[in-house]
């Protein structure tokens, strides 16, 4: 007896009017009817509805895709190919969409979603998409990298300010504490390189004393960073760098 039209809309996930206007204009005709007239779709019908379905979510007209599946000169074989290779090419394509999002969503997450203005207000004449990406070179398969984001997710304008403001006095007590001779092994020094720490913890992600160790090198190594701290004493990277190691030898007991 085949299947009724509804069956055949719940087996799809389309609507019955839609079969109806399949059937209205030739492109999907059910190849039975019941005792009452109504519907009945076989098996083979199934088949080249499916087919129907996969050209229409590619983005063919009805016209187009009622040509290709009555082509009489058509191949099984070379068919299946033609549809592995738009597939192919429509997977392709979501994938570079799928990239597309991330990187918004990245820039989202790293708060330059901002208007101009507030950016300016917020990072300054440092550009926070240079760093999202650097981070996610260096970093996007770890754990670390995710709770970053998960977590700067959340935070509005005045959360990147408040954070920015924090940061910002640090660089100026830090500069200032070089200015007054103090070594980087000396206990004022090592305390600011914990309060560096607990920064990044507090804002980013866990910061262990081994990834903070790994942070003081990256300082030095990469003339970016080092610009970066050097901007406000020359000199402070190093500086830095010897004062992390110094903090973390303190604490050989802790992660």
């Amino acid at each position: 007896m085949g299947y009724s039209v509804g069956q055949v809309a719940g087996f799809a996930g389309v609507t019955v009017r839609t079969l109806h206007h399949y059937d209205e204009i030739g492109l999907l005709a059910p190849g039975g009817r019941s005792h009452a007239g109504h519907r009945r779709y076989s098996d083979a019908d199934l088949d080249r509805l499916q087919q129907i379905l996969f050209y229409r979510e590619l983005g063919f007209p009805l016209d187009e895709v009622a040509a290709l599946l009555d082509d009489p000169d058509a191949d099984p074989r070379a068919s299946l190919r033609r549809r592995h290779e738009l597939l192919t090419a429509r997977i392709e394509r979501l994938q570079e969409m799928a990239a597309a999002v991330e990187h918004a969503m990245e820039a989202h997450t790293m708060g330059i979603d901002l208007t101009p203005e507030e950016r300016f207000e917020v990072f300054g004449d440092k550009d926070p998409e240079e760093h999202a990406q650097e981070a996610e070179r260096r970093w996007g398969g770890t754990e670390t990298y995710a709770e970053s984001r998960r977590r700067t997710a959340r935070y509005t304008k005045d959360d990147w300010k408040r954070m920015r403001a924090e940061a910002s006095s640090w660089d100026e007590r830090y500069g200032a504490l070089m200015g007054t001779g103090e070594r980087p092994d000396g206990e004022r020094a090592m305390d600011l390189a914990e309060e560096h720490r607990q920064h990044i913890t507090k804002w980013f992600y866990t910061c262990t004393y081994e990834i903070h160790r790994g942070l003081g090198e990256m300082y030095v190594a990469d003339e970016r960073f080092t610009a970066y701290y050097d901007a406000t004493r020359p000199g402070m990277a190093e500086h830095l760098r010897a004062a992390i190691t110094a903090n973390a030898d303190r604490n050989p007991g802790e992660a």
